[in-house]
């Protein structure tokens, strides 16, 4: 299926947001993430069952001053 990840259309096999990130390479304890505008905490990450289009965003803290 597809879906927008971080504004990038990309194919996935991937069915939850949990497996879409470990795919992906993401390290799962210091992302944060959204589901179609709605964050999604990390414990329901594995709950969350992706469907063709979701727009995904997985990021990263940054540091800086």
């Amino acid at each position: 299926m597809q879906v927008n990840l971080n504004g990038a259309r990309i194919e996935i096999a991937a069915a939850s947001l949990a497996a879409l990130i470990e795919d992906r390479g993401f390290d799962p304890a210091s992302v944060a993430t959204a589901v179609n505008g709605s964050f999604v905490p990390r414990p329901m990450r594995a709950r969350i069952a992706l469907a063709e289009g979701d727009k995904i965003e997985v990021l990263s803290p940054m540091q800086g001053g």
